[in-house]
């Protein structure tokens, strides 16, 4: 009895246990798990699918920056090859609350991280836009692993929390185009001096040829199958992330001009004398579209 106790204990500690930990959600990995838990409801053909998955980010004492996600074992090495200054803070999953179940899983992450964070996406159904950490309107919740001691036993449990949105993913963007820019302008001047070269009009040097031949030469094949098919399934999903902005940004200003729409349509009414509750119906079939 005294273990079914145990195991009914909540392994989130109350609200007014404080964690002192500053952390950053950044845009990107909120997209990137609404899309893993898409993917795998088409692919398992349920709505419960199990998902889980890696965080990365930065750590500056108690400052964490939750930037991306990746898997763990298979593309670990080739993300800090990409993104050397990122390092594995925690992971995610979907799931309401926390249970014990995502304690024995936390467990298995401390060979990656000391103290890994958690990042869960709540189900719709059990999405509360009110708590006592975040004042945020998104189905997210972050927990910190930490221990409690009960009736001398230690046991190893969550504490919520709190974090801030960080919109700073066009800055970023902007980086990196300017870098791919840059790039493009260099080979540019390569390709330039090649067709000179070709034409007799520039004079041939043949240390600067030997090195574009071995640069070249060092590139990889992109007429493989794999690597195509890979490469449009890449870009089909920018794509597809991009549309989904678009289209969350208009469906955002349709609702403000639905909005605004039944506001003067009801102070009409009344105005008019017309009976609410024709006005109240159609007020909700409207809502009810689109939130």
């Amino acid at each position: 009895m005294a273990a079914m106790d145990t195991d009914e204990l909540s392994v989130v500690l109350p609200s007014s246990n404080a964690s002192g930990l500053s952390l950053s959600l950044h845009p990107l990995p909120i997209l990137n798990i609404s899309e893993h838990l898409t993917r795998l409801k088409l692919q398992k053909n349920t709505n419960s699918p199990f998902v889980i998955g890696a965080l990365l980010g930065t750590q500056t004492g108690r400052e964490v920056d939750i930037i991306d996600h990746a898997f763990i074992e298979g593309r670990r090495d080739q993300y800090k090859q990409v993104f050397p200054s990122l390092e594995f803070i925690g992971w995610y999953t979907v799931t309401p609350q926390p249970t014990a179940k995502h304690v024995a899983l936390q467990e298995q992450f401390t060979k990656y991280c000391s103290t890994p964070l958690l990042l869960i996406l709540q189900p719709s159904g059990s999405f509360n836009t009110v708590t006592d950490v975040n004042a945020q309107t998104l189905p997210l919740k972050a927990f910190e692993p930490t221990i409690e001691l009960r009736d001398r036993k230690t046991r190893n449990v969550f504490i919520e929390v709190p974090y801030n949105v960080a919109y700073c993913l066009e800055a970023h963007l902007q980086t990196q185009r300017a870098a791919v820019k840059m790039l493009h302008d260099r080979i540019l001047v390569l390709v330039k001096y090649v067709k000179d070269v070709v034409a007799g009009s520039a004079k041939k040097d043949h240390d600067t040829l030997r090195a574009l031949s071995a640069l070249v030469a060092s590139l990889p094949a992109t007429e493989n199958k794999e690597f195509r098919e890979e490469f449009d399934t890449e870009y089909e999903d920018v794509q597809l992330t991009a549309f989904l902005s678009s289209l969350t940004k208009s469906t955002n200003i349709l609702n403000d001009l639905v909005d605004k729409h039944n506001l003067m349509s009801g102070g009409r009414d009344d105005r008019m004398g017309a009976g609410p509750r024709r006005r109240g119906g159609r007020q909700a079939t409207l809502m009810g579209d689109w939130h």
